[in-house]
């Protein structure tokens, strides 16, 4: 009899968490399409393009948001148990408010490795596809970075001209070896200039070392400046963010070759908040079932249900709010990384253990 009462409570429990995924996940599909299609619109794509991009972009969104959708499916799993008396015909079984809680919290924690291990590796490399397929469809964009193995290459609007910046890798908040190409809407040369060194961490980005070449009457005029001032819509901070995408990193390639991303320009920062924050989420989620089971089991009155709902969207709510505060404050080094990431997860922590020992006296 416990062998069928815990199958039925794992098989309902899981495709409650399977149905609530599919919902996300059509939402995600029918809100990202939009922007998807905005993106093309002047493009000769197929209509099927921009499906297919939001279909491969999508799984890597839910990952992101696991915690609450994980939470939301105990919640109504839980109340459905609940209302149909199924929570009441357990504990006559023996099953007692912590054995039920154990069962699926440990549930969900095993899926959260499970993710991490085999689901993660294959949604990076969907989101590394998604990110490749955009680019090759950008060079018709205002504005453009790209980021490849012969370094960085800018194309931005300005006034009614173009610019267009190439430059190797960059080293710290500096570029090297820089060459930029001022463009008129004819696309007839107005200025071509090559700088040995850019500092660009600001919008406004100081050239040292700097050869202007204009053309004047058909010839190229030469000026030499040891300091050259330029304005972009880009620094150093918004290139950092636009090619190192939290999404294409998995689990498996961070730990495996986090040195080699050292070298290729990851800021040591960045890898910390992304592996912990790959490795926070299978506590994450034993947690947010862990709320759920206690919100659900201090009461079996059926008029709660609505309290329970606002309580839910509540807890998501300040849990969200929370774990980006603290990931602020780790990004801008106010609290170390590590803290950041893990300050949730201790708070969520200690009010789980206070309300398992609450629903445990019942």
């Amino acid at each position: 009899m416990n062998k069928i009462l815990l199958n039925y409570l794992l098989k309902n429990f899981l495709k409650t968490f399977f149905v609530f995924v599919l919902i996300f996940y059509c939402f995600g599909i029918i809100l990202n399409l939009f922007e998807e299609i905005e993106f093309f619109k002047n493009l000769n794509v197929s209509i099927f393009l921009p499906l297919v991009l939001t279909s491969i972009f999508i799984p890597s969104m839910i990952i992101k948001i696991l915690p609450f959708v994980i939470f939301l499916s105990s919640l109504w799993f839980m109340v459905k148990i609940r209302n149909n008396k199924d929570l009441l015909t357990l504990k006559v079984f023996g099953y007692s408010n912590m054995k039920i809680f154990l069962i699926l919290a440990i549930t969900s924690f095993l899926m959260g490795l499970f993710i991490l291990i085999f689901i993660n590796p294959i949604t990076a490399s969907l989101s590394i596809y998604y990110e490749k397929t955009k680019s090759n469809y950008s060079r018709d964009i205002d504005h453009l970075v790209t980021f490849n193995k012969n370094g960085l290459w800018i194309k931005e609007n300005v006034n009614s001209t173009q610019r267009i910046i190439s430059a190797d890798k960059p080293s710290g908040t500096n570029l090297k070896n820089v060459s930029v190409f001022h463009i008129d809407q004819n696309n007839k040369l107005i200025e071509k200039i090559i700088s040995e060194n850019a500092n660009i961490e600001n919008n406004e980005w100081i050239l040292f070392n700097v050869t202007i070449f204009k053309p004047t009457n058909g010839i190229l005029e030469k000026k030499f400046i040891e300091k050259y001032y330029l304005k972009s819509i880009y620094n150093f901070e918004k290139i950092n963010t636009l090619f190192k995408n939290y999404n294409t990193l998995s689990f498996h390639n961070l730990v495996i070759n986090y040195d080699k991303l050292l070298k290729n320009g990851y800021s040591k920062n960045f890898l910390n908040q992304s592996l912990h924050n790959m490795l926070s989420l299978p506590f994450f989620l034993f947690l947010m079932t862990a709320l759920a089971s206690i919100f659900t089991m201090n009461t079996l009155k059926k008029s709660d249900n609505l309290k329970l709902t606002i309580l839910g969207l509540i807890t998501c709510i300040f849990t969200f709010y929370f774990k980006d505060l603290s990931l602020a404050l780790g990004k801008t080094e106010k609290i170390p990384i590590y803290l950041a990431v893990w300050a949730p997860v201790i708070a969520l922590t200690i009010f789980t253990f206070i309300g398992v020992i609450q629903i445990n006296e019942k």
